[in-house]
């Protein structure tokens, strides 16, 4: 164990380096996502894109029926990828859906796929993308959706014995699944006077409030810093269907927002030991965390006047 660059501390710590505020400790861009497009009748999303969201909601259902014995011979290694079809920026129906799960031996490929498909699929996935006709087994089809189950045929050994790394492995199922774009720096492992959490965090946090705002029905924040800055050296948004210009909702939400490393910390409380839940079912579209508040639905609207 080795203790961090000092000139790296000094970037992060206040009173020393160049500047004496927190600032960020390294060069790097964040991004924030939200959109209104997932908004489904009987489906709160959270302003999230909806393949992710349901990925991570059939995620928790099958920690559900593990833990609830609801299935027997499941192990807790799992995950889940989810394709929509969309008909002008509506979800209208699910292309294709992957579970992978470990699980005991002597739970078969074809009673694994069949009990999903009972006790998972058909209770995360609203019938209007997802049907409840008897599924096709030669075809591997539920109606005019694509399942894969355990693609390999088998899922026996699992968890950090079959499959071991570190931070950053899953980046994008940690954010928006693809849709929104994200910087590059992992979040777990790191502590939030690292601008790759807790801007990332702030982006997210950001995005949400101008969607919620009905500023624009979709919004991604960029924002840039380099070391030894607190102040981002950039932020950017794009939206779709916006009520105002692009750069008026930038400017305001540099007004409203204070983007510097520790206002992040302290607006967000970043300190309390709330990470561990992070580690599955994604970072976003999650109300139990601070950046996923729309406390600013007000805020925003009045710094345009």
């Amino acid at each position: 164990m080795k203790p961090q660059s000092p000139h790296i501390s000094q970037g992060v710590s206040a009173d020393q380096g160049l500047f004496k505020e927190q600032s960020a400790g390294d060069p790097g861009m964040m991004f924030g996502y939200a959109t209104k497009e997932a908004r489904l009748n009987d489906v709160d999303t959270e302003l999230m894109r909806t393949p992710i969201y349901f990925a991570h909601q059939l995620t928790r259902r099958l920690a559900e029926v593990r833990q609830q014995a609801i299935m027997q011979g499941l192990y807790p290694d799992s995950k889940a990828q989810v394709a929509i079809e969309y008909e002008n920026n509506t979800p209208i129906a699910i292309a294709n859906l992957v579970i992978s799960t470990h699980h005991a031996p002597s739970l078969s490929l074809r009673d694994l796929r069949h009990q999903l498909i009972e006790y998972v699929m058909k209770l995360v996935l609203p019938d209007r993308l997802l049907s409840h006709q008897v599924m096709d087994r030669e075809r591997d089809r539920l109606d005019s959706t694509v399942i894969v189950v355990n693609p390999t045929g088998a899922f026996l050994v699992g968890g950090p014995k079959a499959d071991a790394g570190l931070t950053g492995r899953k980046i994008i199922v940690d954010t928006y699944g693809g849709m929104g774009r994200h910087g590059g720096g992992a979040f777990s492992g790191k502590d939030p006077s690292e601008v790759d959490r807790s801007a990332a965090s702030m982006a997210r946090y950001i995005a949400k409030s101008v969607v919620a705002a009905e500023l624009a029905d979709v919004c991604e924040v960029q924002m840039a810093y380099v070391i030894g800055h607190a102040h981002p050296v950039c932020v950017r948004v794009e939206t779709v269907n916006p009520r105002v210009s692009n750069d008026k909702i930038s400017q305001a939400i540099q007004d409203v927002f204070d983007m510097r490393p520790a206002a992040i910390i302290e607006r967000l409380n970043l300190l309390r030991p709330i990470y561990r839940a992070t580690a599955a079912y994604g970072h976003f579209s999650r109300p139990e965390f601070p950046w996923e508040a729309s406390d600013c639905v007000v805020e925003l609207p009045r710094a345009m006047r």
